[in-house]
């Protein structure tokens, strides 16, 4: 039965319940890593994790070509959610990312992560005979703008990088010449080199005062050791301290990050180091495999879609978990700059998986209405 035509007859055989399998599996992990590292909120998460499969199911069930008509809306609601932050949000460590719902908090952020993707699968398929335009791409960027600007100053640089670098894959695979990305690329690394380069040998307020000290402190680790490289140190000391098969869930060893108090709120940004101490390399691999498992079968079901909006929403719902993935296990290891962005998935918020199960369940929409090959 259809209902308002915003579902369609699926079959229950065409349900991906190896990409579903996985997600509970990583999540399953996650809450464990979690309560290790924080039992006080193990529940929240759990109730987040019921929650965000009840949300997953429904959503899954919606038909995406009936949400991707809702092109305005969502980027409406998407604007609309970050300018109450931005006038009306929490305030907390001096960030203003979340809004008080007074039972708990939500951060628009993460579900403007999924938003846009929808709101630009859409504006692609719309002007897919004009992606190598200079008007259309002037467009897609200014659309862009206001949402990165408006996270951007709450502040949350990671979470801006993270949607524009989504934003490039969906250009890309919705017609971009490679070559224009090519020509971004040599002007944006020498920028980002120099930009660099300033912050470090002059007194040039490039960043917000907090953004420039973390940058100094990757560069110059052993000058800030003491304080802002103090949690990327430990973490770092966390995940080798592991070895191969690490210390086990919820020991109790008076050294370790948790039980020390070396890295503050180890449940969220630095979830890896739990991982690499408590369950070791092995534990590390298991969990970025997981996540690769998970990636490969969105960019599969993408493959299969009936339509370039299907394959654009999955190749950028893979795109954000695999890129804010690899900015979250790189600061976790040290290879960037210390940065507020969870492990998908893994760290503690509810703000957060939800909405990557809301994306997980429109990537299994997707995968309800492939192609049929003969």
């Amino acid at each position: 039965m259809k209902i308002l035509n915003i579902t369609k007859p699926y079959r229950l055989k065409d349900y991906k319940f190896t990409l579903l399998v996985l997600v509970l599996a990583l999540t399953s992990l996650g809450i464990m890593l979690i309560g290790s590292a924080k039992q006080s909120v193990q529940g929240k998460q759990i109730i987040g994790l019921i929650i965000g499969l009840i949300a997953l199911v429904i959503v899954s069930l919606i038909d995406y070509v009936w949400i991707l008509n809702l092109q305005w809306l969502l980027y409406a609601l998407t604007v609309g959610l970050l300018l109450v932050v931005r006038f009306f949000g929490k305030d907390v460590n001096g960030a203003t990312r979340w809004i008080d719902l007074g039972f708990t908090t939500f951060q628009p952020s993460e579900l403007a992560k999924i938003l846009l993707v929808l709101f630009f699968a859409k504006f692609i398929m719309k002007h897919e005979g004009e992606m190598k335009k200079p008007l259309t791409i002037i467009r897609a960027v200014g659309l862009l703008a206001v949402p990165c600007f408006l996270i951007y100053q709450q502040p949350d640089l990671s979470t801006t990088i993270s949607i524009a670098l989504v934003f490039c894959v969906l250009m890309y695979v919705g017609g971009l010449s490679y070559k224009f990305i090519g020509v971004v690329l040599l002007v944006t690394v020498p920028t980002v080199i120099i930009l660099l380069s300033l912050i470090v040998h002059s007194d040039l307020d490039l960043l917000h005062g907090y953004q420039e000290t973390r940058i100094l402190a990757w560069l110059q680790p052993e000058k800030y050791k003491s304080d802002e490289a103090y949690q990327q140190n430990n973490s770092i000391m966390a995940i080798g301290s592991g070895q191969l098969t690490g210390k086990g869930l919820n020991n109790n060893t008076t050294t370790s990050v948790k039980n020390g108090n070396f890295i503050l709120e180890p449940q969220t940004d630095f979830i890896f180091a739990i991982v690499g101490e408590e369950l070791g390399f092995v534990g590390c691999c298991i969990v970025i495999g997981l996540l690769l498992l998970i990636v490969i079968q969105c960019l599969l079901i993408g493959m299969r879609a009936q339509d370039l909006g299907g394959r654009l929403i999955c190749c950028g719902i893979a795109s954000q978990i695999a890129i804010q993935s690899f900015i979250n296990i790189s600061v976790a290891t040290g290879l960037f700059p210390n940065t507020g962005i969870p492990l998908p998935f893994v760290s503690y918020g509810m703000s957060s998986l939800l909405s990557m199960y809301i994306g997980i369940g429109i990537v299994l929409n997707v995968g309800l209405q492939q192609k049929k090959y003969k």
